[in-house]
């Protein structure tokens, strides 16, 4: 999940400190420049009360450029315009900068001092103030226009972060009403032959129901591979009612392996595919082979779901490949997990087909752990 941007009264409170330390950092340089050290502590002294006389003003008059500079970043005025309101601003940021400075002088040291100050200081400070509200201006727009930048960049990734999750869930969606309906019709064939029988698997049904309607709580929750393969077996006990000895199961677990995590109803949609595909249309039916392993490069868990049915030619589960042609059914449903896997892993999970005609079908899977 992305992180949630900064609260605006927290980024201004870090803004203004490092104005504050910007402003100190300024007075320091400028006392500096003007002691002559050597000429002993009343230089230094005069140094600090000029420093603190010539720089309170643009520093008091800097907080309100912020203000400033986000109205006219609001206003959505063309350049033109903006630039002249700057032209504007920044005379006026000079002559209030020497009308606070000259103010100051007077009531220290009265009207004469002022006046000369004024005379001698007037072109000076009036281009010092030009060049100090640019720097302002400057700093605060990439400021706020980093502001804008991350908050964009939040939303975007929010809303890639939600479709995501809808897509999942209807991803999801689809692959569980087929299972569903297939299921009951098992149930419907099973209760004409065996009702005994039929209610041993409805019992099992409504297992398989409540594990279906857990799942379906949220696209993204996961559960571990045990409860996976608990689920998978009842749904192979109720296709072995239908299917009898034709449908043959091979499991190979590596017990390390069963307390790992993954998405629900990831096995069943391959077993039922294999069912469908592989056993169901051939009269001597065939095997299923289904294998968890630790990968010993990374410690993913490795799934494989394999049968030895008629396989299909690869390019039939291409994107974009002809639905109508024969076998490719079998593409349709895994196209959907591949995509589901996708969006639920970020590109992280593998999932890999092997296939070719007579040569059986096989899904290898490889699913993060960490």
């Amino acid at each position: 999940m992305p992180r949630s941007s900064p609260r605006p009264a927290d980024s201004n409170h870090k803004l203004w400190l490092a104005y504050a330390g910007l402003c100190l950092l300024s007075w320091m340089l400028y006392a500096m420049a003007g002691t002559e050290l050597q000429r002993g502590i009343w230089q230094l002294w005069g140094a600090v009360y000029q420093a603190t006389l010539s720089l309170w003003p643009p520093m008091l008059l800097g907080v309100a450029v912020l203000p400033w500079v986000g109205w006219l970043q609001r206003s959505g005025l063309g350049t033109p315009a903006s630039l002249s309101l700057h032209a504007l601003a920044a005379l006026l940021f000079a002559a209030l900068w020497q009308g606070l400075e000259f103010l100051t002088a007077w009531w220290l040291f009265g009207a004469d001092h002022a006046q000369a100050t004024l005379q001698q200081l007037v072109l000076w400070r009036a281009i010092w103030g030009v060049f100090v509200y640019i720097a302002l201006v400057a700093g605060f727009a990439a400021v706020l226009n980093a502001r804008r930048a991350r908050a964009s960049a939040v939303a975007a990734a929010q809303a890639e972060s939600a479709l995501a999750r809808a897509e999942l869930a209807a991803i999801s969606g689809k692959l569980n009403p087929h299972f569903l309906f297939n299921t009951l019709n098992t149930l419907i064939a099973l209760t004409r032959k065996d009702p005994k029988a039929a209610e041993d698997a409805l019992l099992r049904f409504a297992g398989m129901l409540r594990y279906v309607l857990d799942s379906k709580r949220s696209a993204s929750d996961r559960v571990s591979l045990q409860d996976e393969v608990d689920f998978v077996r009842d749904y192979l006990a109720l296709e072995s009612l239908r299917l009898g000895p034709r449908l043959h199961i091979a499991w190979q677990l590596d017990p390390a392996t069963l307390d790992d995590e993954l998405p629900a109803l990831t096995l069943q949609p391959l077993v039922e595919n294999s069912i469908l595909h592989g056993i169901a249309p051939r009269t001597g039916g065939g095997c299923i082979s289904i294998s968890a392993r630790r990968d010993a490069l990374n410690a993913g868990l490795a799934l494989t779901v394999q049968d030895d049915g008629p396989g299909c030619d690869p390019a039939r589960l291409e994107p974009g490949a002809d639905a109508a042609a024969a076998g490719a059914r079998r593409g349709i449903g895994l196209s959907a997990l591949r995509r589901r896997f996708a969006l639920d892993f970020e590109g992280r999970a593998r999932f890999k087909i092997h296939t070719a005609p007579g040569a059986g079908f096989r899904v290898d899977l490889w699913i993060p752990q960490a």
